[in-house]
């Protein structure tokens, strides 16, 4: 079964103008970011492609969690692009997150090792990190803690 997914767009003007766009739950203005010489208004790919794969990357793993019966007191994660400029040539080179998982006390040895697991595995899961593949390098850095117990964290090696 496929699944079309509709964007309408409107620029007004040349390269430092804005345009909106429309793509169903998502409404918004978009510029070239402040940082690479544009207006900073609204929103920029850049953004758009770092919460296209930090929101893949959570929701699959809230669902990988859930499959495995467990119920994460907390869920949270921030993620972090690197785009690099070199003569003028802008490549998007980085996405790293970090999720934070926090397990219900009286946690098992078991699920701290299977959230671990599944914080890498949700990674290669994510339709949007297959998409860029071979383009931009994904790093995941999990911390998988039990409420409770004093912030003890298992962190990547």
């Amino acid at each position: 079964m496929k699944h079309p997914f509709k964007l309408n767009a409107v620029w007004n003007g040349g390269r430092n103008s804005e345009g909106q766009i429309d793509a169903g739950g998502l409404q918004t203005v978009i510029s070239i970011p402040r940082e690479m010489g544009g207006p900073g208004t609204g929103t920029n790919p850049d953004e758009m492609l770092l919460g296209a794969a930090a929101t893949c990357y959570l929701i699959t793993l809230a669902a990988m969690l859930e499959r495995s019966a467990i119920v994460p007191e907390e869920l949270t994660l921030a993620s972090e692009a690197t785009v690099d400029v070199t003569n003028n040539v802008f490549t998007y080179e980085r996405i790293e997150h970090k999720p934070r998982i926090v397990l219900q006390a009286g946690a098992t040895a078991g699920e701290l090792k299977t959230a671990e697991r599944l914080a890498y595995k949700a990674e290669e899961s994510c339709m949007i990190s297959r998409a860029v593949a071979g383009n931009v390098q994904i790093q995941t850095q999990p911390v998988i803690e039990v409420a409770g117990e004093g912030g003890q964290a298992r962190k990547e090696s």
